[in-house]
């Protein structure tokens, strides 16, 4: 039997790019997900689609920066499904800048959402999984968590603490709770959208020349979840062939 079926998967950051691509793909393998974002139309969209299919889902209007809301996604979730087995912390933002520059109010945006927006989705079921013995966290780093770059500075740190924070938790919870890091490389997500800063625009040349889809990350989220419950995937780095770094 497949490890996915009948799975119950919170979603964050579920209305595009890799969350949109990961609750379609779950819900096509038999997972029933709640998918959360902020944008309402999106999701509903996204969970029709689901439906149509013959997939189970709903949706939460949720901004993973308000720890309350994040918390009333799990709840709401337990409510309408009776359990979670699996959240993937998914939301992110990158709007890479040069620290000479001074985008602070990015700097800050970035905090909240790509550190703190994982550290409310952990809160909120972590005491659940205990309480059941069983469980799964998947939190959304990158592969600039791992390497640095010019302009990266600020969001290379959050991924980097998320890389630290799955750690940690992998050896506080031992056996009752299964931690992944997803980490990809470029990917075709909205992502680049957030680039404001001018000189980084200007200096992109070629990076963006090599990428994989958001269709390619959710079937390593999924290999990860259907994975015997004595493995525990600790990470995944998922590169285009051709990505240099």
């Amino acid at each position: 039997m497949s490890g996915i079926k009948d799975k119950i998967v919170i979603i964050t950051g579920a209305s595009s790019g890799i969350g949109e691509a990961t609750a379609l793909d779950l819900a096509a393998h038999g997972a029933k997900v709640m998918c959360a974002a902020r944008r309402e139309d999106r999701l509903k969209a996204l969970v029709e689609k689901i439906q149509a299919g013959g997939g189970t889902a709903a949706y939460r209007v949720v901004d993973v920066t308000d720890r309350s809301a994040v918390q009333r996604l799990a709840d709401d979730t337990i409510a309408e499904f009776g359990r979670i087995d699996v959240i993937f912390n998914n939301a992110g933002l990158m709007p890479i800048t040069f620290l000479k520059n001074l985008h602070l109010d990015e700097w800050e945006r970035m905090i909240d959402v790509n550190i703190k927006g994982v550290l409310w989705g952990i809160a909120a079921v972590l005491p659940h999984m205990l309480e059941h013995g069983r469980g799964h966290i998947i939190n959304n780093a990158s592969i600039a968590g791992h390497i640095m770059s010019p302009a990266y500075a600020v969001y290379s740190a959050t991924k980097s603490a998320v890389l630290q924070i799955s750690e940690g938790l992998r050896q506080e919870t031992g056996d009752k709770v299964r931690v992944t890091v997803i980490s990809p490389g470029i990917t075709t997500t909205e992502l680049t959208d957030h680039i404001t800063d001018q000189d980084v625009l200007d200096n992109m040349g070629g990076r963006f020349d090599y990428v994989v889809h958001s269709e390619d990350i959710a079937r390593a989220v999924r290999y990860a979840i259907e994975q015997p419950w004595h493995v525990d995937i600790n990470e995944v780095i998922v590169r285009a062939t051709g990505q240099a770094r």
